[in-house]
């Protein structure tokens, strides 16, 4: 069965997860420089059978976009156009963040390692990847 790949999509900074084969699990993969993104993604289409795209929505508590939407919807638009045999779902992700820190103090990850922002994006997209798989 073909797997999942979740995006925490930032303008500096992207976070990848990915699923096992059987869509139950997602696992932080890494996070790439965000103008890198599509050469990544090319590479590990050609590495990996992956065959749906989760993407982190960005709202604001009241539920309207943010200021990282618009960017985001572009992001999106070009997936599809450039994938279109890949399922694109976006998952609202507010509080992943917040989510993600908080997983890495109870984890028991240094006071150091904690302020890299990149580990922050990669465990944010395996929460958006995670709970696209836990409610599909």
């Amino acid at each position: 069965m073909p797997k999942a790949l979740g995006i925490d999509y930032g303008t500096k900074r992207v976070g990848i997860s990915i699923s096992d084969s059987s869509q139950l699990i997602a696992t932080g993969l890494t996070t790439i420089v965000n103008k890198n993104i599509f050469q990544f993604l090319n590479e590990l289409f050609n590495k990996q059978d992956i065959d749906t795209i989760v993407i982190g929505d960005a709202r604001n508590l009241d539920g309207n976009k943010t200021d990282s939407s618009l960017e985001i919807e572009k992001f999106t638009t070009k997936l599809k156009n450039k994938y279109p045999n890949k399922q694109i779902s976006m998952i609202d992700e507010r509080f992943t963040s917040k989510i993600a820190f908080q997983s890495i103090i109870e984890s028991g990850v240094k006071k150091q390692k904690r302020k890299d922002k990149c580990l922050i994006d990669e465990v944010s997209a395996t929460i958006i990847l995670q709970d696209y798989l836990s409610y599909k």
